[in-house]
């Protein structure tokens, strides 16, 4: 994506252009690998301080700290003493907003408690682990009124936001299908670790049969299909393969010996569902975290004119294609529809430096552009309804996949609002 040749200028020159307000304050908690990537972007946005840093693990905690007084910052206010230091952070009436970067059973006790606290407040994907704790998310906020994202950084892709333009402008027609996917080997790196020692995150597969991640497959579409806006999920149906590829991969790499080379997981190795929106239209999602694979989002949306595939980046209109069914380069769309929050800006104008890190930029554009919803105390570039129906799909693939892939009505988070919600996203 090029990160150095394009600007997040609407987020970043609407934090420049308010210089004269005080900065937005900002605790993060959870300074692991993921908190200190996000760390390392809130310190190069504008008119941000970072004055508040939690983690119970001492030397994740120090670095964070070392890194905030490296970019020129004062010492941040460090909180790591018990489970519950987060709650002594979010109860700061100092502090503006709040991010949450902590394993996945953190998350929706940790936001749930930061609205109540009210801070503006971004929470890590999923949001949710279950259907139930995606309504106390819905509840919280709801009661509240304090706004809450999860950070899910593909809904902010240069590529996808193209795609979204193209099909608000009509280029594809009336929405069908979509298909997506998080298709990642996370075996040695994410599950476990490169000695074969079992990760936070590789507990899941022992306890669960789910698609456990479905967000990153899910970001772009919600908006492509207007979803919560017009349209709505109404069924889910899910099924799961046996599990293989965790025992093989570790008879490959450790032996016919090792503990994990026969321990028993419940997660499948590939799960597919199928969403029913109300309207009619289908979504394939797919799950696909254990097997030796290149990484993949399989992303495909097709309408009544046309459709788009992220591979191998190919794009066919019917009455525009030059060539009668045969596929074109996505590349000149890209060009044509690219959204303004990739656009360069003018020489010399705010915002004008170039996005550095962070997925090539994405995280980048949106953490600036939550950073900028807190400072103008503005909805949150994601709201909590597309948070949650992303998440919910854990919960209730598991359900289905219990149930022999029996289809299974998909909770309303906006309690019908979808049917006269407007599209609000990357407007």
């Amino acid at each position: 994506m090029e990160r150095r040749n394009f600007l997040a200028s609407l987020a970043t020159a609407s934090l420049d252009a308010q210089t004269e307000k005080p900065p937005v304050r900002l605790g993060i908690v959870g300074t692991g690998g993921r908190g200190s990537s996000l760390l390392s972007m809130a310190l190069r946005a504008p008119g941000v301080q970072v004055a508040a840093l939690c983690d119970i693990n001492p030397a994740a905690l120090e670095r964070a700290q070392a890194a905030v007084t490296k970019a020129g910052q004062p010492a941040p206010q460090p909180y790591g003493d018990s489970p519950e230091a987060y709650k002594r952070l979010m109860d700061r009436q100092d502090l503006d907003a709040v991010l949450i970067a902590t394993p996945w059973h953190f998350h929706t006790p940790m936001a749930v408690y930061s609205m109540q606290a009210g801070k503006h407040t971004g929470v890590e994907v999923p949001a949710a682990l279950t259907v139930e704790e995606c309504w106390q998310l819905v509840d919280t906020q709801e009661k509240t009124g304090t706004s809450c994202m999860m950070m899910e950084n593909w809904s902010f892709r240069r590529d996808n936001l193209a795609v979204l333009n193209m099909i608000r402008a009509g280029l594809l027609g009336a929405m069908v299908h979509c298909h997506c996917a998080h298709s990642h080997d996370c075996i040695d790196h994410w599950f476990f670790d490169p000695q074969g020692n079992m990760r936070w995150g590789g507990e899941y597969l022992v306890k669960r049969n789910a698609d456990q991640y479905p967000t990153h497959a899910l970001g772009p579409v919600l908006s492509w299909l207007d979803i919560n806006r017009g349209d709505a999920f109404d069924t889910i149906s899910s099924t799961a393969t046996a599990s293989r590829g965790i025992n093989d991969y570790f008879r490959r790499r450790f032996g016919p010996g090792h503990p994990n080379a026969t321990r028993t997981y419940k997660q499948g190795d590939i799960v597919t569902s199928v969403v029913r929106t109300k309207a009619g239209k289908t979504i394939v999602i797919n799950y696909d975290m254990q097997l030796p694979r290149p990484y993949d989002n399989r992303w495909m949306v097709q309408g009544t004119l046309g459709l788009y595939r992220e591979q191998p980046g190919t794009v066919y209109v019917a009455g525009r294609t030059a060539k009668y069914h045969e596929w074109e380069s996505f590349d000149p769309y890209q060009k044509e529809f690219d959204h303004k929050w990739w656009k360069p800006a003018e020489p010399g104008a705010p915002g004008s430096d170039p996005l550095a890190g962070g997925h090539g930029g994405t995280d980048d554009l949106e953490v600036r552009l939550f950073l900028a919803a807190a400072r103008d105390k503005k909805p949150t570039p994601l709201d909590i309804y597309d948070s949650v129906t992303m998440s919910a799909v854990i919960g209730m693939s598991e359900a289905s996949i219990e149930k022999g892939g029996a289809p299974l009505p998909f909770p309303d988070f906006t309690r019908g609002r979808w049917r006269t919600n407007k599209p609000y996203f990357a407007l």
